[in-house]
């Protein structure tokens, strides 16, 4: 059958509906795949109303054949990205397919064509519209529950980008930590010296409304810490509004821990409960009846997600990185998590070999790819 691609029209119900569907179809005999919550989806389609738009373009594109859509993928130009870095840098994201080559390859190269009439240089991905996004394509892993916001997707999504023509820019992983994990007593020694003798101490939250009135100052603090890492682009009020708002909707207070030096911020510590069960049940849908299953899954999880820990520059190499240890171990313990997923690790920042040292191991790999098209 011929193979058409449709530009997405987002101001059509019916064409932003099939771009949501595909993914809900594909999944869904995939006992692994948590769905988006569609609201929230929809929203980053949403020209008007999303605050990505005021600065930046994206376009979107279906493949379909007979009607039938089997493929989907979006393009970003993200200005404030490219303008921070110097960079002329397209990004994909949101691409889901099945196992169609001709299909793959069509959809890249119309979002690279798209690319080149902005005068970029390369494609990179997946990566999405604002700071804290999900990022990479799953390429190890498949048996496991992603973390919450974090992509997943079938095991054949890499030989079709690479059949694109992509190749492997980095790789983030995820570590599976036990509940049962006990840091190295050297651990808590240092942590507890270093808030001894220099001062540091640990701000806890009792609520979301406690949480709330801390938002701005953390999102601050999350631009201050990343400024020079790779997935870095600045985070305007408006976003800062969304983020923010999308941390109240999956925090429990108790699991958002900031590292304080009197009254300035010195580092962070994100822990999230997994809610994904919830979401499943809700089949990405908050209403009518979405809310209940995922607020009865806040009590009911036995996994945590640590999504999100930061030393700013001038408190590094002064044991912060020990105090987020020895917090992570209080979090998962107090908790009573059984399980612990290590998000997507920076290696600047806590690494690898210190998570495997707690008992951790690598379950989980995402992918970014690149393409040049000069």
């Amino acid at each position: 059958m011929p193979l058409n691609i449709i530009k997405l029209n987002t101001d059509s119900r019916r064409d932003v509906n099939r771009f949501v569907d595909l993914q809900f179809r594909l999944y869904r005999d995939c006992p692994q795949w948590v769905p988006p919550l569609v609201d929230d989806l929809k929203l980053q389609l949403n020209r008007r109303k999303y605050p990505f738009y005021e600065h930046s373009e994206a376009e979107f594109f279906l493949a379909e054949r007979d009607g039938r859509v089997v493929g989907r993928i979006a393009v970003l130009d993200n200005r404030h990205y490219n303008e921070h870095w110097g960079k002329h840098r397209a990004f994909f994201n949101l691409f889901d397919a099945e196992n169609d080559s001709e299909a793959a390859q069509t959809l890249f190269r119309t979002i690279e064509d798209w690319a080149r009439g902005r005068g970029l240089t390369e494609v990179v991905g997946a990566k999405g519209f604002l700071q804290g996004d999900g990022i990479g394509v799953l390429v190890d892993g498949f048996e496991h529950r992603p973390a919450i916001g974090i992509p997943y997707n079938y095991a054949y999504y890499g030989a079709l980008i690479e059949g694109a023509g992509y190749r492997r820019q980095r790789d983030f992983f995820s570590c599976y930590l036990p509940g049962s994990g006990q840091l190295p007593e050297r651990v808590r020694t240092i942590a507890a010296k270093m808030m001894a003798h220099r001062g540091f101490t640990i701000r806890t939250f009792a609520t979301k409304k406690e949480l709330r009135g801390w938002i701005p100052a953390i999102v601050q603090t999350y631009n201050d810490t990343f400024e020079h890492n790779w997935e870095f682009n600045p985070i305007t009020a408006k976003e800062a509004k969304v983020i923010g708002e999308r941390l109240l909707m999956i925090a429990d207070p108790k699991l958002i821990k900031l590292v304080m030096k009197g009254d300035t911020i010195a580092g962070f510590l994100f822990g999230y409960p997994n809610i994904s069960e919830g979401i499943v049940r809700a089949k990405g849908q908050l209403w009518p009846f979405g809310w209940f299953w995922i607020l009865r899954e806040f009590g009911r999880t036995k996994w945590c997600d640590m999504n999100g820990a930061g030393i700013l520059a001038p408190y590094r190499g002064l044991g912060v990185n020990a105090i987020l240890y020895a917090e992570m171990e209080k979090t998962i313990q107090q908790g009573r998590f059984d399980h612990a997923d290590l998000v997507q690790m920076e290696e600047s920042v806590l690494t690898l070999a210190d998570a495997q040292t707690m008992g951790g191991h690598i379950y989980k790999t995402h992918r970014i790819y690149e393409k040049n098209l000069e």
